[in-house]
């Protein structure tokens, strides 16, 4: 199959070309603006090369439940002009042909189970941590949505009492995406995260909040496995920290193989950061076999 594959970011619009077994054959790259401006030149992309059905990870919150009128629709997002914006219907009328639908971090977790290193495990969790924190979760061979979707990025965090940092989100100061974001990061401590690199302070606390975040999703969930991307994780020290930091929250409490071997439980993310394009073909895949 010739499949479309749209990883729609609040700053860029990564578009790419590929197949069923995940294979990319083109990839490109569109700023995100306003949906006047930026919709055009996404649908005359994937009209040009005229796929059979595409995948879209999306920025959120969206509308997931397909009995909701407002199915396909961009919803609350604080990028206001995309608010309210029925995305899956202006892909459908322009294209059409099937579109698979679901949030950024969904897609990055379906790669991951479907062609990555969590390929053949029941419930994994995927955590972007950068310009802002988002998770997806696929338990029992489903994408996990609910209600609305998974929001793991603004579970509520207990601040140290050293960090006097106000937090950077609007909605809950304390909460994961609040205290440990890129952004936040560069409040705190007066510098983007990649320049801090040799500042211990910043990633041993940095490590204790996201410690924390997955320590509860672990004791909620259950994962096989967790993943850990995006920009922030590129602080390749933050893993042992992190590692270390839910072992001794988790206090023996679970006793399970997987945290016998936490190198292999809390990991990177292993497909060259193509883990949602590969996530958005599956997508894809699914929607077009869809009956």
């Amino acid at each position: 199959m010739r499949l479309g594959a749209l990883e729609a970011g609040g700053t860029k619009m990564v578009c790419a070309i590929g197949d069923e077994i995940g294979k990319i054959y083109e990839q490109v790259s569109i700023p995100t603006e306003t949906p006047e401006i930026t919709m055009p030149k996404l649908i005359a992309y994937f009209r040009e090369r005229e796929v059979e059905a595409l995948g879209i990870g999306c920025f959120g919150p969206i509308e997931l439940d397909r009995a909701s009128s407002k199915y396909g629709y961009i919803t609350s997002t604080p990028k206001l002009a995309w608010k309210n914006y029925n995305i899956v219907g202006a892909f459908s009328d322009a294209l059409k042909c099937p579109i698979g639908f679901d949030t950024d971090v969904n897609s990055s977790v379906l790669g991951e189970v479907t062609f990555g290193q969590a390929k053949g495990k029941n419930c994994v969790i995927y955590l972007t941590i950068g310009t802002g924190v988002g998770g997806g979760i696929y338990i029992e061979g489903k994408l996990l949505h609910g209600m609305l979707h998974p929001e793991t990025g603004h579970v509520l965090i207990q601040k140290r009492e050293s960090d006097s940092y106000a937090g950077k989100c609007p909605y809950h100061k304390n909460c994961l995406e609040g205290l440990a974001a890129g952004p936040a990061i560069e409040e705190r401590w007066g510098s983007k995260a990649a320049l801090l690199a040799d500042r211990p302070e910043v990633w041993e606390l940095e490590a204790d909040y996201i410690a924390q975040a997955l320590t509860g999703y672990i004791l909620t969930l259950s994962p096989e496995m967790i993943i850990l991307g995006g920009g922030v994780m590129h602080q390749e020290q933050l893993f042992p920290l992190i590692r270390n930091k839910v072992t001794e929250m988790l206090g023996g409490y679970i006793q399970a193989e997987e945290l016998n071997n936490m190198e292999h439980y809390i990991v990177p993310a292993s497909l060259n950061d193509d883990q949602g394009i590969m996530g958005c073909l599956e997508l894809a895949a699914r929607a077009h076999n869809m009956p």
